[in-house]
């Protein structure tokens, strides 16, 4: 049985090949020595494996005697939620927009933030001990010392009820929405938050069988959002992922307004009412060169972390900051939430709109200038041997001489799929392509040989 690792965003792998149920259970264990709490909130999105690999993480759980509270399928941001409301661990069991054969195991610490690099640290060597047949573990309790496993349907009405309350009385009276669920976490609630604030909603992706979250819909596919948007006439389209921590925008022209044009508007919003703690928005590596000089322009600070919203929270939580996010739509509100929610997102991207009484198109224009930006995911092996591939980042070098202050060059591992992620910034008509081509094919070509030979090699 393979060892669990987690990457940027929890443990992820196939269902039942990766990620077995006797792997998850384990984990489970694992996750309870370490956390030593009574009780733990977990939670799924709509995958066909959700309901098998819950039950083995509650059972691994309850088996070292912490209850379980089950509230079924729900967003990450509500087990987040949820989770920083009773002061209890949290789990969700999802690939966030992975395909529907993915799923993974996403934890919460007591007060709803993601765990620290040292617990999961913690957690893994933990996990090597469960799985070893030779190592001898703690008694697992007995009668009464065995945990329960407890549904809670009613949990999304209070996870709803608290998202309307952020509000503070505002509605949504006169705008059309079209909403897409990515037939996820959030296709049973989504339409009925902004509903019941007042929009008019159109809900699609929000059908889920148990395959098609992501497919086709979604945050990572905007072509149907957009389509409905402009065939319904609607004033905004909203996109969830699969587990609804995330957004992008359509605008009423059907153009696709990603994260760092979201994060924008939210962070001169909050300026100019004075919400902006520090004056200062948290972003992490990947965001858009033009989205730091527009900011510039404003004089609003920019603090830049690494990849991954647990990241950008520290960050947050280490100056009183308010505002950060990611160029794929993860968006922190921090006084407001603990995790990126794409639900929040949504309904505070609305409320601004209402409150300006302008279009999206019009609150955007001229708000920022994005440098060209080419993105390529590289599929190898094994994305941790581009540490040691120097042929690579001579390479990298050599395109970020020639770039100059111009332009920008960024590998990085994937932490949650077997990629490596090449991205490059540069002004000028195919620039930034040209230059992440060249990247691209070396990374292949180098990390494949080396894979190789370290098969040869054992």
């Amino acid at each position: 049985m393979g060892r669990a690792r987690f990457g940027t965003d929890g443990v992820r792998g196939v269902a039942n090949a990766e990620l077995s149920p006797e792997l998850v259970l384990a984990i489970g264990r694992a996750t309870a020595r370490k956390l030593l709490a009574t009780s733990f909130v977990v939670g799924r999105d709509t995958r066909r494996s959700g309901p098998m690999l819950q039950a083995a993480l509650s059972a691994g759980l309850a088996g070292e005697g912490a209850d379980v509270i089950d509230v079924g399928i729900l967003p990450t941001p509500a087990i987040a939620w949820l989770s920083a409301d009773r002061d209890i661990p949290g789990a969700v069991i999802s690939a966030s927009h992975n395909p529907f054969a993915d799923n993974g195991i996403k934890l919460f610490a007591r007060g709803g933030t993601k765990l620290s690099v040292e617990t999961e640290t913690a957690i893994e060597e933990e996990l090597d001990q469960v799985l070893d047949p030779g190592v001898r573990g703690p008694r697992s309790p007995e009668g009464f010392g065995v945990g329960r496993v407890v549904s809670e349907p009613g949990a999304a009405d209070a996870y709803l009820a608290h998202l309307v309350l952020l509000l503070e009385g505002r509605r949504l009276d006169g705008l059309r929405l079209v909403v897409d669920g990515a037939n996820g976490a959030a296709a049973e609630i989504a339409a009925r938050l902004y509903e019941e604030v007042g929009a008019e909603v159109v809900a699609i992706g929000c059908e889920p069988d148990g395959s098609n979250i992501n497919s086709g819909c979604g945050s990572t596919h905007t072509d149907t959002l957009a389509a409905a948007v402009v065939e319904h006439g609607a004033d905004l389209g909203l996109a969830l992922d699969g587990d609804a921590d995330r957004l992008l925008a359509v605008d009423a022209t059907g153009a696709t307004i990603g994260g760092d044009e979201l994060l924008a508007l939210f962070t001169v919003d909050l300026a100019e009412r004075g919400q902006l703690a520090g004056n200062t928005v948290v972003v992490t590596v990947m965001t858009n060169l033009g989205f730091k000089l527009a900011m510039e322009h404003r004089g609003i600070t920019v603090k830049e972390t690494p990849v991954g919203d647990r990241h950008v929270l520290a960050a947050l939580d280490a100056d009183g900051l308010a505002l950060g996010g990611e160029q794929s739509g993860h968006i922190i509100f921090r006084r407001m939430a603990t995790t990126g929610d794409g639900l929040l997102t949504g309904l505070i991207l609305a409320d601004l709109m209402a409150r300006s009484k302008k279009p999206l198109a019009e609150l955007l224009d001229g708000l920022v200038t994005r440098v060209p930006q080419v993105l390529v995911n590289v599929q190898v092996p094994d994305p941790g041997l581009l540490a040691a591939a120097d042929a690579v980042w001579s390479a990298v070098a050599e395109e970020e001489t020639r770039l100059g202050e111009q332009g920008r060059v960024l590998l990085r591992p994937s932490g949650t799929e077997s990629l490596v992620r090449v991205m490059v910034e540069a002004p000028g008509d195919g620039v930034a392509e040209e230059v992440a081509q060249r990247l691209s094919t070396l990374v292949r070509h180098e990390l494949h040989a080396a894979a190789s030979l370290s098969q040869s090699g054992n």
